[in-house]
Order: C-alpha cells, then structure tokens, then sequence
C-alpha cells in the first residue's frame, strides 16, 4: 500500500492549482442520493406494476387479460420450480462447499493444497455453458451414450440412462457451478476460528467429525448463510440454463411474456413476483438469526495441527475434492477446448466483432461502476449519517435482483420516455426522434451497472475504510478540499483494489445473459448471446469459441482469489 508522509502531502497541488470545481460534502449528499435514486428506479417500477391494469386482449372473446390466463395456468409451475431449483441447489452446494472447505481447511491429504484453490474453477464457467457441455456429452447422442449402446449392443429405448435435460440435471448443474459462493465464505470461517476454541474440542475427545458438527459448523453459520443467499439468488437469476432445459421458471416466463406474447403488464407482474421471491429470501435469512450472536476469539494466534489423513480416507478425501473440480471446470472445458480445436472456422470475423462488442460493454461498465462505486463510498466517508448509508445500501441492492427483472424496470419507464419525447416533437417540430434510450448501448449499459455496483462497491468500501481518517484532515489542513484528497490521495492508495473491483464487474458483464438478451439493441449480439443462440439451435460445435472465451475471462478473478489464499495461507 502506498505511504504518504506530511511532506508529500505539503508537496500536492493545492486548490488553486487543481482547477476543479470543490464539491462540498452536502454535495457528496445529494450525488450519492440521486445515484440512490438512479438506480432503485427500475426496481420501484417494477413494483408498481403490481397494481397495474392487465390488458384485456386474450382469449376468443377478447375478455381474459393475458395476466389472468397466465395466473390460471403456468404462475404455479413458476412458483413451484423456481423453490425445486432454489431448495435443491442449496441442500447440494452446502454438501459440496462446505465439506470441501472443511476439508482442505482441517485436514491433510494428498493435493489438499492445490485443491485450496483449484475448488474455485468452477466459478469461471456459468452455468448454462455446463448445460451446453454437458447435455452434449450425456445426450442421447452424446459419446458417452453411444458407448454404452455399442458395448451392450442395445438400441436407444432398451437401457435406462438418467436425463441430463431434467429438474434433477439443472439442480446438478447448478450444485458443481455455485459451490464455490459457499466454499470461500465457509473456508475463511474455518480459518478464522479461535485455535484455543477447537483445541478444547479435541481435548474433550472429539473427533475431525464432531468437532465439525458440534463447534466449527455453528461458529460459520452465517458465512455460510450469506454464502448460501447468494447461490438462491443467482438460481432465480438463471436463464439459459432452465431455458435450454425447457424448465419453466420466472425468468423464462419473463422472456415468454414479453418477446413471445407482447405484453409488458404481465411481464412486469412476473417480474415482481420474482423479487418478491428475492426479499422474502433476505428476509427469512435475517430472520432465522435474529438474536444468534457469533463472537470469535481474537486474543490468540494459535492455529490447531490439522488431522494428517492417511489411507483410505486420504484416498476418499482427494476424490471428493478432485469430482467438484472435475465436474464444474476441468472436464467441460476440456470439451469446449477440444470442440474448438476441431472447428478453427469459427473463430472468423463474426466472432471478433463479437467479442469487441462484449470487450467494450464491459470494459465501459467496469470503469463506470468503479467510479460511481468510489463516489458513493467516499460520500459515506465524509458524512456517515443514517440518510448516506440508506443511499449506499439502495445503490448496492441491485445484485439480490435478477437481470430480467432489471430488464423489465429499465425498458419500459424508458419506453415510456421516448415515447413522450417523440409524441411532442411530433406535435411541435413534425419530426419523429424514434428510439432514444430504450433499446440502446445506453440502456444495456444501466442494466449492468443497477445488477452489477454492488461487486464494485463492496471492493471499494473495504478498501477505503482501510485508510485512516487522520490522513484527509492531514490533506485538509493542508488546503486540499474533498474532490483534490480523494484524487491525490486515496485514489494512488486504492490502485489496485480499483483494479480488482473493475476486474471482477468486467467478468460478470462478459457473463451476464438474461438482461442482455432483453434490452440489447437489434442486431446487437454478444458472446454470451451468441452462445445461446446457437446452443438453442443444438449447433454446440459452433457455440464453443465464444463459449471458451468466457470461460477463459472467467479465469481471471479466480486466479486473483487463488493467490489471495496462498498469501492467507502464508
């Protein structure tokens, strides 16, 4: 981290010298507000639309509106597996995660520390890019089929083989991807722990199992918990994956609704259902540890010998370990390498302009979503009140709330807009001005920065707290207002967080389906879009180059959290 000493801060260009305009703490108030308020538009829209009037326009008689139709028939199916998924997922990531995490954490056994952070492959490869893979491969003419057919020389029908394409294959699917959400938050738990606390345990008698169950588990609950939120939210945010698997949930009722069906009202109604959903999940979280309070003691730095497991167990260890990394990274990006090197045509001059399109969105948010992340952050540091930290918390809620539902909130109120603005120019000038912002880069853009400024924020925020207040009155006393010590100071400080929390926005920009599928512009594809198109059209083949590419993006901040678990583990 960079030291600053009096004599360089003596040494900054003072005010006079910056010519910047000062922006004065009550105006650090009202940006922080208006950027508040910027981004829970979409959200409050879509609530609102609870109350809407249906349009009536469905049915012979032209009497049923599409919403009540919808009510009638499919809101159950929605409803039920969107909790399936929800409730299935879950029981399998906290298996896998925190058992892993346990694991490499507690124990020794061969490759436990490369499976420290090899566990967080899987967070490189979305979800739906699994179900393209490996429906591929466990398909019914899919290689692994057609062996077993030729070995038993039996014919498609004689033999049972479990369907990938099923609520059972997406809760799969959804497991090996998710975990490692869990898996981090639990393994920093665990390595927290007091030793003097789990020393006691085994003093006691008991084993890696019951010190596990009745000490460890409990003091990580609500690591686990946040962990667990998480991956429920990022379920109800899937698209490709229940599409491409024809399971019916709110997002694909969404997309239906709106593309299919042409109807906003009821579009925005599932919508907000589905962040109904959302905060009862927040709620229910909060809830269900009310007057639960977790202290860790502090006072010692005595870390506990892991038990040395040798054997079978060492053997069984390794192997649940190695099936999470296996199954969720290496074996579908073998396949997706291996289809790519089969078919080099396809990295032709539509797959550059594609990932300059995808480049270019997210290099633009990850810069926007860091500078308003920084705004927001500093604004609290200077005024720290009840109304300051409200503004940040809505600012940042925009990752609990899935991309269709962001979608539905921005495109309509922006609908409505241009559509006023091209009404008056019509009436005054005669001159018709279209489309301005809805259906534009703009809008896409907006879309990331609402779902995705929570990841920056929280990056940023912890980076800035880490700074002593003694250094801006430093600043300050020197003649250096608000805007000259953030730029001059805090900012060379925070470097490289800044670089992390605009890295990690890019990779989730690069990954996100459901809003961009929605709100971008005609005949504006991305690599993810791409992908999706082509695996719906069952050409996998095809899909692969853009599919391994973000893959390969999605490397990055696994190989930036990887090496901060070395330097933990250090």
């Amino acid at each position: 981290m960079t030291r600053f000493s009096l004599d360089d801060l003596r040494a900054l260009p003072k005010n006079n010298d910056l010519r910047l305009g000062r922006l004065l703490p009550g105006g650090w108030t009202i940006l922080v507000g208006a950027i508040a308020i910027a981004i829970a538009t979409p959200i409050l829209f879509v609530f609102a639309n609870i109350f809407a009037e249906p349009q009536v326009s469905f049915g012979q008689d032209n009497t049923t509106s599409l919403w009540q139709h919808l009510a009638e028939t499919v809101l159950g199916d929605y409803i039920q597996n969107s909790l399936v998924l929800m409730l299935g997922s879950s029981i399998g990531v906290l298996v896998i995660g925190v058992g892993t995490a346990w694991l490499v954490v507690a124990c020794r056994f061969p490759g436990s520390g490369i499976f420290e952070w090899a566990l967080l492959l899987p967070l490189a490869v979305p979800t739906y890019l699994l179900a393209y893979t490996y429906t591929d491969l466990l398909g019914v003419a899919g290689p692994l089929q057609q062996a077993i057919r030729d070995w038993l020389q039996v014919s498609y029908g004689e033999y049972w083989f479990p369907s990938i394409r099923s609520m059972g294959g997406a809760i799969a699917l959804f497991a090996f991807t998710l975990y490692p959400y869990v898996y981090m938050l639990a393994r920093v738990a665990f390595l927290e722990q007091s030793g003097c606390t789990l020393e006691a345990s085994r003093s006691l008698g008991c084993g890696p199992w019951r010190s596990f169950v009745t000490v460890a588990l409990p003091l990580a609950r609500p690591a686990i918990a946040a962990g667990l939120s998480l991956v429920m939210m990022e379920t109800l945010n899937d698209f490709g994956t229940v599409q491409y698997f024809g399971i019916n949930t709110f997002t694909t009722g969404i997309y239906n609704t709106w593309f299919g069906m042409g109807d906003r009202v009821a579009a925005s109604k599932l919508a907000a259902f589905l962040m109904l959903f959302v905060f009862i999940l927040i709620v229910l979280e909060r809830f269900s540890r009310r007057r639960a309070r977790y202290y860790q003691s502090t006072g010692s730095d005595r870390t506990v010998p892991p038990y040395q497991l040798t054997g079978i167990r060492a053997a069984a260890a390794s192997l649940v370990c190695l099936l999470p990394c296996a199954i969720g990274f290496l074996l579908p990006a073998g396949i997706l390498l291996k289809m790519s090197l089969d078919n080099l045509q396809t990295f032709d001059h539509r797959f550059w302009e594609l990932s300059q399109h995808s480049f270019g969105l997210a290099v633009a948010t990850a810069i926007l979503g860091v500078a308003i992340a920084l705004i927001i952050a500093y604004g609290v540091r200077l005024q720290p009140n009840a109304l300051m930290r409200f503004s940040a918390r809505v600012a940042s809620m925009g990752y609990a709330i899935p991309g269709a539902v962001i979608a539905v909130g921005i495109l309509i109120p922006m609908g409505n807009l241009d559509n006023s603005i091209d009404a008056w120019m019509r009436s005054q000038f005669g001159i018709s001005t279209g489309l301005l912002l809805s259906g534009t880069v703009f809008a896409l853009i907006f879309a990331y920065i609402v779902r995705f400024l929570a990841v920056s924020f929280g990056t940023v925020e912890s980076s800035l707290n880490k700074i002593h207040p003694n250094l801006d009155a430093a600043a300050r006393s020197l003649g250096h207002n608000t805007t000259s010590t953030l730029l001059r100071v805090h900012i060379p400080m925070m470097a490289s967080s800044l670089l992390t929390a605009g890295m990690l926005v890019f990779v989730d920009v690069m990954k996100e389906l459901p809003a961009t599928i929605i709100i971008r512009p005609f005949n504006f594809n991305t690599l993810a879009v791409r992908v999706y198109n082509l695996a719906s059209d069952e050409r996998l083949a095809e899909a692969a180059a853009p599919a391994l590419a973000i893959v390969l993006v999605g490397i990055v901040p696994v190989i930036l959290l990887s090496w901060q678990i070395s330097r933990a583990r250090q």
